[in-house]
């Protein structure tokens, strides 16, 4: 399985922004996905962002498999990090 840097273009970045934009927290999980990735945010207490992240071999409706890990950061200057971050890795040619 190939993903292509189109595949997540823009959309990841904006996304990641308006977490950092909202780092004093929201209600529930917010959610952004393409055919072969997903991101899920949740806030807790304390100021910490639970990111599940998830992958899967896209439109093949055959494909039995899915793996998926989470990652805890801070809702602050941690998350603006990786949202500037993950912008500039992107935007590369």
């Amino acid at each position: 399985m190939t993903v292509s840097i189109y595949d997540l273009a823009g959309d990841l970045a904006a996304f990641l922004r308006g977490l950092a934009d909202d780092f004093r927290g929201w209600p529930g999980t917010r959610t952004w996905d393409t055919d072969q990735l997903t991101l899920e945010a949740g806030f807790h207490s304390g100021g910490h962002l639970e990111l599940s992240w998830g992958m899967r071999p896209g439109l093949d409706k055959d494909a039995t498999w899915e793996v998926s890990a989470t990652t805890w950061i801070e809702a602050g200057q941690q998350l603006t990090t990786l949202a500037s971050d993950v912008r500039d890795f992107l935007a590369r040619p």
